[in-house]
């Protein structure tokens, strides 16, 4: 809480006005005049005085709740709500003692016990709530609705306490006849030595103790009255009557001071204002002079500026164009990014990127910008169009240097006449040069003559400078990327092949093994279902099924000798008709694919796409047949649920070896609608033994395609995803137009019934068995295992 500065209380503090001080003078005639005129008027006299406290009183609240509004504390208005209840409390002690008639006439004849009732809530009331104000000036001062809430309270309490007490009693100590009085003086008193206390604090509090004064002058008096209407009972009343009229002349005259106070302000600030306007006016005059040269400098700071926030906004797009064309790998995409910033920003009507194609001398359009598009199809520059290279501003630009035309349409050219004709009117045309070689040029125009400044030239320069290195490293990783595409391809290739020959070396020599196991069992089997008659029924049935065994394994030990046989060079090829061939293969393989299938629920659909007069193939007709029939039974197998099964020939060219391309190519295809390999199983599937389906797989069907590729000079592809199908393609040579040979005969062989035969091996138990076989048929056999024991 703040305190306003004591030196100006000292100022601010006053005796007695000369009205405040007449009012005193006339208290004290009307108490000896009273004394000396008697009782006979005094009923009339206590009526007027009543009346008068109640007016006072709500006067003062009035006045002092509007004192001091500008100041943040509420000490004010807490002494107005203190004489607004107490003005309430003396209006209902003017009001009995009203000669009431009619319905309120009981006012009037309790008025004997209301009157000397409702004297002593506001008697203690006023000194209370002025007390509480006083010593809660230097404390945290509650807020004023709290404050009168709680006086208010204190008001009806004190009603209700003195409505039931006795008025009046026989004089007792000191002649006291209205005991429950008693405690007002020195409730006065105290509020008297407060406002001493704390003079200080406030202006107001010094008036405030002349009224403590007069208040404990009429309590004092009060405590000697006998009736309403006594000698006594009158002076208390003039008394607080005063008091009362002392406040408010006061507070009138500290209102007069201050309206005095503030109109000398006034003219003092008003003498104060005069002076500073002509300081005002003095200094704007200077300062208009050099806001004037200010003017000027500001002005050319601001161009300076303007340029400066030009050249920053120019090298920020620069930097955003070359930071977003910096992690593209592809021309067409950094071509895009450049285009559509430059639109963006730089607001042309008409941008492309072409090639320089030296060798033709010309240059072709390869990107357009997306606004420009409209205006490229009425220019006819679209994507891919040729615009010849010569006197026309593009011969400069490929030379190397920016070409600039402010108004084209004062160019007699015919690329610039080519733009003008559509609205154009100003061109850039900016090289994209990298190691002093032209390879491209970036256009620009707009609709507006002389629109592009030097500014906006100097940009361009500077962007084509990066976009040809960003295009030209975007070439250079497109030749590396395809470089690295081709080298792991071939070394994929290379080690599909490698991988391959080790394969079919391990095949060949386990073949040769388990051919020699095999032999003499298979031979010494035939011996005796030939020979023996004395075989039983069910010895016969089991040699049977150890010779159908045999046969089995001698199977597949000859597809995994096709697998690793190479072509050998006396190998007889004869044209082959492909479609002939397919129909052969369709017949063959027709239980497997439609009566087995079909007695399990399953259909399998055939289709055969045959192109007409499809030329021969050189090739052995058994091998590619086997190859065909193994390929149906792959396809029937991946298609458990059924599906479609496509045979197709066609006359193509397939890159042959990855690296040449052999035209004339005839193409077959066996394609399936079934379940189809993902891309480890597609890498892996031409290894021998691999196999997807568990044991009813021997993992050599496709190898042996894949060998009989190789000695045909023929290419395989396979195509295949996860449940689309697969496709098989082989591609053999068209076999050269050669005429047909006569039909030759030969006699049949007649063989010798009794030989002199060598045999020569170096496993016993084979040559042991081919021995037996021989001499069973009558030969004379020499057998050996090796040259050495021959000779």
């Amino acid at each position: 809480m703040t305190f306003p500065n004591t030196d100006n209380l000292q100022r601010n503090r006053f005796p007695l006005s000369g009205g405040a001080s007449g009012i005193v003078v006339a208290i004290v005639l009307l108490c000896v005049a009273q004394v000396s005129l008697g009782r006979s008027f005094f009923p009339g006299l206590h009526t007027i005085l009543d009346t008068g406290m109640f007016l006072l009183s709500g006067m003062l609240a009035l006045l002092l709740w509007d004192m001091d509004l500008d100041k943040a504390r509420s000490f004010s208005r807490r002494i107005a709500a203190v004489f607004a209840l107490t003005s309430l409390s003396e209006s209902i002690h003017a009001f009995v003692s009203v000669e009431w008639t009619g319905p309120l006439a009981a006012i009037t004849r309790a008025s004997e016990t209301l009157r000397p009732a409702s004297w002593p809530p506001a008697a203690h009331l006023s000194p209370i709530g002025l007390a509480c104000c006083v010593l809660l000036l230097r404390r945290r001062e509650p807020r004023a609705w709290i404050f009168a809430l709680a006086l208010a309270v204190l008001d009806a309490g004190l009603f209700a306490i003195f409505y039931w007490l006795p008025k009046y009693a026989a004089p007792g100590f000191l002649g006291i006849s209205r005991p429950t009085l008693v405690l007002v003086p020195l409730l006065w008193a105290l509020v008297a030595w407060a406002c001493w206390k704390f003079r200080g604090s406030d202006r107001i509090l010094l008036p405030v103790l002349f009224l403590a004064a007069a208040g404990l002058l009429s309590s004092a008096t009060m405590l000697y009255s006998r009736s309403p209407h006594d000698t006594q009972a009158m002076i208390a009343h003039l008394c607080r009557v005063g008091g009362y009229l002392v406040l408010l002349l006061s507070i009138l005259h500290m209102a007069s001071q201050d309206i005095r106070e503030r109109i000398r302000a006034e003219r003092e600030l008003a003498h104060l204002n005069l002076e500073l306007e002509a300081r005002v006016q003095e200094r704007t005059m200077e300062l208009a002079a050099t806001n004037q040269s200010l003017h000027v400098e500001i002005e050319v700071r601001r161009k300076t500026e303007a340029k400066a926030q030009a050249q920053l906004e120019k090298l920020n797009l620069l930097h955003q164009i070359t930071r977003a064309i910096g992690g593209r790998e592809d021309l067409r995409s950094i071509y895009q990014v450049v285009l559509r910033t430059l639109e963006e920003n730089l607001a042309f009507d008409f941008g492309c990127i072409c090639d320089n194609d030296a060798a033709h001398n010309e240059v072709t359009v390869v990107h357009i910008g997306v606004g420009s598009q409209p205006l490229a199809f009425e220019l006819a520059l679209t994507e891919q169009a040729h615009i010849p290279i010569d006197a026309n501003g593009l011969s400069r630009c490929v030379r190397g240097d920016l070409v600039y035309e402010p108004d084209i349409a004062q160019v007699h050219m015919p690329f610039p006449q080519r733009l003008c004709k559509a609205g154009l009117r100003s061109l850039v045309i900016a090289p994209l040069l990298v190691e002093s070689k032209v390879f491209g040029v970036f256009v620009a125009a707009r609709r507006q003559a002389h629109s592009f400044t030097s500014g906006e030239c100097e940009f361009l320069r500077q962007l084509s400078e990066h976009v040809a290195l960003a295009a030209h490293q975007a070439q250079l990783h497109a030749s590396l990327q395809q470089a690295y595409d081709d080298l792991r391809l071939t070394q994929q290739a290379v080690m599909q092949q490698e991988r391959l020959r080790a394969l079919g070396q391990m095949a060949s020599g386990i073949a040769h093994d388990i051919n020699n196991a095999i032999s003499p069992m298979a031979l010494y089997t035939d011996l005796l279902l030939e020979q023996d008659s004395t075989l039983t029924p069910k010895a016969r049935k089991h040699l049977e099924m150890i010779q159908r065994a045999a046969d089995d394994v001698t199977k597949t030990v000859g597809r995994m000798r096709e697998f690793s046989r190479q072509r050998e060079p006396q190998l007889t090829l004869a044209p082959v008709q492909i479609n002939t061939l397919l129909q052969q293969v369709a017949d063959i393989t027709r239980a497997r694919w439609s009566d087995i299938p079909q007695q399990q629920g399953v259909v399998i659909e055939m289709r055969h796409e045959l192109t007409e007069n499809l030329p021969a193939i050189m090739g052995v007709e058994s091998e590619i047949r086997e190859a065909l029939i193994n390929l149906i039974f792959n396809a029937v197998d991946a298609m458990p649920d059924g599906g479609t099964l496509t045979m197709r020939t066609c006359v193509t060219t397939i890159p042959r070896n990855h690296a040449h391309s052999a035209p004339g190519l005839v193409a077959v295809e066996v394609s399936d609608t079934g379940l189809g390999m993902d891309e480890e199983t597609r890498r892996r599937c031409l290894e021998p033994f691999f196999t997807t389906k568990g044991e009813r797989g021997t993992g050599l069907g496709l190898a042996m395609v894949y060998g009989v590729v190789q000695r045909h000079s023929a290419d395989l592809e396979i195509e295949s995803s996860v449940g689309q199908g697969t496709t098989v393609r082989l591609a053999f040579a068209a076999a050269p137009s050669i005429t047909t040979a006569q039909d030759q005969s030969y006699a049949p062989l007649q063989i010798p019934s009794r030989l002199r035969i060598l045999v020569v091996d170096d496993d016993p138990l084979l040559l042991k068995a081919l021995t037996d076989i021989l001499e069973s048929d009558g030969h004379q056999v020499v057998s050996a295992n090796g040259g050495i024991s021959v000779a």
